[in-house]
Order: C-alpha cells, then sequence, then structure tokens
C-alpha cells in the first residue's frame, strides 16, 4: 500500500508529461502483445541448401516448413544451449566446474535439427562435446549444470561429469575417441533384434573420423542392415589439427562407400532437420544404415584448456559468427517472414537468462553426493551387493 501512495504521489509531483509517457508505454505493451497474438504467420516455408549426395539418386527437400511454434521452439532450445555453454565457461574459469569440459556454442542447429526429426523412442549417442544433446533429450539444465558441478542433483547423480551424462534413450556422452561409434551400432542392432521401428543416432567428430573401430562398425552395420545414422559432426578441426591436415580426404560423407551418405550445412537447424527425417526414413524402410556429414563451427577451442586461437585466426571465427550462426539465421527468418517479433525473441532471451542464472545457482548450492553412495548404480535393477574400494580394507554398497 505505501508503495503505491508513494508511486501516485511522484505521479502527480511530474505533471502531465509523466503521465502522457506512462500511457505511452502501456500503449506500446498493448500493440506488442497484440501483435504477439494476431497479426503472425503461422508458418512459412524457405528455401534450403541442397545436400551433395553419395550412392542416393534423390535427397532431402530442398524447401522446408516451418510452423510459428516450431521456429519459437528452435530459437529458444537453440539460445538456451547457448546460454549454457557460456555460463560453463564462466563457471570453469572460477575453477566451480574443473576436469574435462568440451563447450558445443556454435553447433546448436546440429542437435536441435536432429532431435527435431526424430522420435523420444529413438536412440541417441555421441561423444564427449555432450551438453547440447543432453538438452535436447530433455534433461533440465540445472541439472547439466549441476553434474558439472559434481553435485548431487546432476543428472547421474555427480558422478558423471561433462562427458558422462544420460537420460532415456541417450547412452552419452562417451570419453574414448570414436568407442560410442561400435555401442551406436549395438544400439540399432537391438532395435532391430527386438523389431522395433526405431533408429539410432550414432555421432563422432572429424577427428575420431579416421579412427578403424569407425570403418569396421560401417562394415558391420551394412552388412546387417541396421538401422543406425551414423553423423559426422565436421567442425574443421579435430582439437588443433584442420582437417585438411589430417585426412586425405575430407568428404566424410562418402567414407562410408558402400554405404550412402550426406553432406548437409550443419549450421542452419532446418536443412539438419530435413536431412535427418530423410536419413530416419531410410534406415526404418528397411534399407540399412546411412551416413551424414554435418558442416559445421565450434567457437570455443576443443576443450576449456585451448584457447582456440593458437590453429585458428581471431578474425576467422569472427567471421563465422557474422555470416553463419546458427541462431542468428533463424532468428532472421522468422523476423522476416512475420512469424515473431524482434520483441518476442528479446523477452525470450530475457527468460532464458533468468533460467540459467537460476540453474547456475543450484549447480553451485547443491550439495555434492555422499561418498557412501560412489558405488551406487554400476547395474539397474539388481539387488545391492558390495564394491570393493580403492583397497580391500574400504568396501562400498551398491543400490540400483
Amino acid at each position: 500500500m505505501r508503495k503505491m501512495l508513494l508511486a501516485a504521489l511522484s505521479r502527480v509531483l511530474q505533471g502531465p508529461a509523466a503521465a502522457t509517457a506512462a500511457a505511452g508505454r502501456t500503449a506500446s505493451r498493448v500493440m506488442v502483445a497484440s501483435r504477439n497474438y494476431a497479426d503472425f504467420a503461422n508458418e512459412a516455408t524457405f528455401d534450403i541448401k541442397q545436400c551433395d549426395l553419395h550412392r542416393l539418386e534423390e535427397g532431402p527437400s530442398t524447401t522446408a516448413v516451418m510452423t510459428r511454434e516450431e521456429g519459437l521452439h528452435y530459437y529458444k532450445t537453440m539460445q538456451t544451449i547457448r546460454r549454457m555453454e557460456l555460463k560453463s565457461d564462466q563457471l570453469y574459469k572460477q575453477k566451480i566446474i574443473r576436469g574435462f569440459c568440451h563447450l558445443y556454442d556454435g553447433q546448436e542447429a546440429c542437435c536441435v535439427g536432429l532431435e527435431s526429426a526424430i522420435k523420444p523412442t529413438d536412440h541417441v549417442i555421441t561423444a564427449y562435446r555432450a551438453h547440447g544433446f543432453t538438452y535436447a533429450r530433455g534433461v533440465p539444465v540445472r541439472e547439466i549444470l549441476a553434474e558439472l558441478t559434481g553435485r548431487k542433483g546432476g543428472c547421474v547423480k555427480g558422478k558423471g561429469g561433462s562427458m558422462h551424462m544420460y537420460t532415456k534413450n541417450f547412452y552419452g556422452g562417451n570419453g574414448i575417441v570414436g568407442a560410442q561409434v561400435p555401442l551406436g551400432a549395438g544400439i540399432a542392432l537391438a532395435c532391430k533384434y527386438f523389431g522395433k521401428n526405431e533408429v539410432c543416432l550414432t555421432l563422432y567428430g572429424d577427428g575420431a573420423a579416421n579412427q578403424g573401430q569407425i570403418f569396421e562398425t560401417y562394415n558391420m552395420a551394412a552388412l546387417w542392415k541396421l538401422p543406425c545414422i551414423f553423423i559426422c559432426e565436421n567442425n574443421r578441426y579435430g582439437m588443433g589439427t584442420s582437417v585438411e591436415r589430417a585426412a586425405a580426404s575430407t568428404d566424410y560423407y562418402k567414407r562410408g562407400d558402400f554405404i550412402p551418405g550426406l553432406r548437409v550445412d550443419g549450421m542452419d537447424v532446418l536443412c539438419v532437420r530435413e536431412a535427418a527425417k530423410f536419413a530416419a526414413e531410410h534406415c526404418r524402410s528397411g534399407k540399412g544404415p546411412i551416413l551424414m556429414e554435418l558442416q559445421t563451427y565450434r567457437y570455443h577451442g576443443h576443450s576449456m584448456s585451448d584457447p582456440g586461437i593458437s590453429y585458428r585466426t581471431r578474425e576467422e571465427i569472427q567471421e563465422v559468427r557474422s555470416k553463419s550462426d546458427p541462431i542468428t539465421l533463424l532468428k532472421d527468418r522468422m523476423v522476416n517472414n512475420n512469424l515473431a517479433s524482434i520483441e518476442e525473441l528479446k523477452e525470450i532471451d530475457v527468460a532464458v537468462r533468468k533460467e540459467i542464472e537460476e540453474a547456475a545457482q543450484f549447480a553451485t548450492t547443491d550439495p555434492e553426493p555422499p561418498l557412501e553412495e560412489l558405488g551406487n548404480h554400476i547395474y539397474f535393477n539388481e539387488p545391492p551387493f558390495e564394491v570393493r574400494g580403492p583397497n580391500q580394507w574400504i568396501r562400498y554398497k551398491s543400490v540400483s
């Protein structure tokens, strides 16, 4: 009541000019709000870049329809991942996050486009740059950041960290370069064995693409016609080595030889979505595996221990940001095609920042897991058993 009286007194003292300004602001808010609900298009059609094809007579569509609802969802998801990774950078530099930490900013269109093309019952496995996929698969930001800080409220109870996050139908987060690819084929084999109309997205980077185990997996998947989508996220550098210096052939989408392949603009969420839909239908129809190369770019270094400018220039990074940023591309499309207003997208930005700050507060105040829980969750749905500790006299109880 006291605040209301003070506000009224202030308006009286300020005179008609203040009242006019206040009325103008109110009218402006009403006008923006009315436009939010009445004046936008429900959907728009966009031309997208044609994919390069290998062993395919036809590829994904070169046009994509995006509804207003889809666009807002993609924008918020990508913006959340971007802000989450920037907050992770900050927490790491404050030494609150420790150990390995590989950030995903710049590559948001890959995980968001892929997730929008598959079903929740489909499967995803990736390498150690996993924060974006973890969020896209449905894990809340607070659980991701709490996992990064090693807290009990993390998505794997603070015991996995940056490289080992999991949720239903998401198998990590794997720290050994390329080792998740055979596992992805195994998941695809299970899908086929149990007669489920499901696919497995098996992701790896351009640095892992030269691993022998990947070619062995290609062979096995092709022989058994597994519903596996092999996806190479080509961000142009394997650690600090450019693709041109690491590979005799940088046509990663052709590496499967006898497996069909697509090269996709990985900075365009719609291009990724349409290509992933095409690939998923290929697998579900019983044609066997398919390979996708997503041409993308990471803004940070390989990991937090890499400044990212010793093997590339600041100007190169800035050029990609200014010409190919996936969030800016989506934002411009939505505004230019009357799917959203700049004011509405700014409101989303504010809400995302607030969510990230609240998640960071949780991640820095939640307690660490107690030592007695160290042995838990080794197996799923098994009776409790003892686990040996660092020496034979220390034992932990493992509970599923």
